[in-house]
């Protein structure tokens, strides 16, 4: 199996992610397997950035979907497939691989063993669904961590209350600086150059 790659286009069996994932439908309208479709979807439009979001593709099972849902939908930039005039999502998967111009810049997120045959037929790389999304989170993780220290970084002016405290903390630099030539306060290095 490949080494996990992020950047590159990703092709997802969308149940099969979805069964690892811990995922789980919040209370609100519609179907509850609406509502956790919607929840992976939104944790994956958070996870991955936009650039990758448009070469993201996932395709979920559609068999006995209700009538009028539509095949494709675009989600924060994902294009989102349901199987209807397939057996399922894996024959779907395997369509797209067929007509993917560039079979080996694509990354297929799946355990489905009949999915990676035909990812590893066509030159894809593919990975298990519980893999990809255990690297996902982590390095989602690590990036807010990384986010989260540049937060706390100070910017911009600070008030005059603020400048007050600084000043009565540290003193007041400009008064602070001695008119000679030495830039450096009184009996600096004194011991160094008595001989």
């Amino acid at each position: 199996m490949p080494v996990l790659q992020f950047g590159m286009a990703l092709l997802i069996d969308g149940y099969n992610l979805l069964n690892v994932t811990g995922i789980f439908a919040q209370a609100g309208p519609g179907t509850e397997l609406h509502r956790t479709r919607l929840a992976l979807l939104n944790f994956l439009a958070a996870a991955i950035n936009k650039r990758e979001r448009s070469a993201t593709t996932i395709v979920f099972d559609a068999a006995g979907a209700p009538p009028g849902l539509p095949r494709t939908i675009m989600h924060d930039g994902i294009t989102v497939h349901f199987a209807q005039r397939h057996a399922n999502a894996d024959e779907m998967i395997e369509d797209l691989l067929e007509q993917c111009a560039a079979p080996r810049s694509l990354l297929v997120v799946s355990s489905d063993h009949r999915v990676q045959r035909a990812a590893r037929h066509r030159g894809a790389s593919f990975v298990d669904s519980e893999q990809w999304y255990t690297e996902l989170v982590a390095n989602t993780r690590n990036r807010r961590l990384k986010e989260d220290d540049g937060s706390t970084k100070p910017s911009g002016e600070l008030t005059p209350d603020e400048l007050k405290y600084w000043l009565s903390e540290f003193g007041d630099a400009t008064t602070a600086v001695d008119e000679s030539d030495n830039p450096f306060p009184p009996g600096y290095a004194d011991d160094v150059t008595e001989e």
